[in-house]
C-alpha cells in the first residue's frame, strides 16, 4: 500500500512550532511501527512548483488550452501538471496536513487540488451533474490544526469551511470511500492544554487502524 502525505503547511520544516505537523509526525511514526510495509511519500506543497489557475505561460488555463508545442514554459507547466496528477492517482491512501488560515485551506492546497480534480480522471460530467471515478478503495485522512474551535455549535461552527470542502470534494465528487478527520483545535484559546495534543494523538491512532484496513 502506498500513502501520499500532502503537506500544506507553509512552514513545513518547523515541526515543533505547529500542531498539524506534529500530527503528521505522529502518523508517520505510527505507520513505520505498525505498518512497515507501507510506502510513504511526503509531498511538501510549499517546496514544490504548483501550477495555478491563471492565463500566463505558467498557468493551468494556458497549459490546458494551448496548442503551442514550442513554448518551453508552457511545456514545463504541462509536464508538472501531469506529474502531480499521475502521483495523486497512483496512491490509494492520502493524508492531507494543514493549518486553517482565515477559516479555510491554505491557498497552495487549492492550487494543488486544481491540478488533480480533472474531469475524465477524478470525475466525469454527465447530463445532470457529475459522477466520481476514484471509487477503487481510496481513503483520506485530514490532519488539521486550528486556533479556533469549530465543534461547539456556536458562531464558528458555520465557518468550518475547510472540512466541508475537503470532505465533499474527495467523497462526493471524486469518490473516495472514506474520509477521516483528526483535529488539533482551539490551539490559540484557553481550551488548549498539555493533554489536548495527546487526545489528538489517541484519536489518530484509532483512525490509522481504519485507514489501513
Amino acid at each position: 500500500m502506498k500513502t501520499l502525505i500532502i503537506n500544506a503547511h507553509p512552514d513545513f520544516t518547523n515541526i515543533g512550532d505547529h500542531y498539524s505537523l506534529q500530527l503528521q509526525q505522529h502518523f508517520i511514526k505510527g505507520v513505520q511501527e505498525k505498518y512497515p510495509n507501507n510506502e510513504i511519500t511526503i509531498f511538501n506543497l510549499y517546496q514544490q512548483e504548483i501550477p495555478r489557475l491563471d492565463c500566463t505561460d505558467k498557468g493551468l488555463f494556458t497549459a490546458w488550452n494551448t496548442e503551442d508545442t514550442k513554448n518551453a514554459q508552457i511545456i514545463s507547466t504541462q509536464q508538472t501538471h501531469q506529474k502531480l496528477l499521475s502521483q495523486f492517482l497512483s496512491h490509494h491512501r492520502v493524508v492531507i496536513t494543514l493549518p486553517v488560515h482565515n477559516f479555510n485551506i491554505p491557498s497552495r492546497l487549492k492550487d494543488y487540488l486544481d491540478n488533480v480534480m480533472i474531469a475524465g480522471k477524478a470525475f466525469r460530467y454527465v447530463h445532470n451533474g457529475s459522477v466520481p471515478l476514484l471509487t477503487d478503495d481510496r481513503k483520506l485522512i485530514v490532519l488539521q490544526a486550528s486556533g479556533s474551535i469549530y465543534t461547539q455549535n456556536d458562531r464558528y461552527t458555520n465557518l468550518d469551511f475547510s472540512v466541508q470542502y475537503l470532505k465533499e470534494i474527495f467523497t462526493n465528487i471524486m469518490g473516495f470511500n472514506s474520509f477521516e478527520l483528526v483535529r488539533a483545535q482551539g490551539t490559540s484559546t484557553s481550551y488548549w492544554n498539555e493533554h489536548s495534543l495527546k487526545e489528538s494523538f489517541a484519536n489518530l491512532n484509532k483512525k490509522m487502524a481504519e485507514f489501513y484496513s
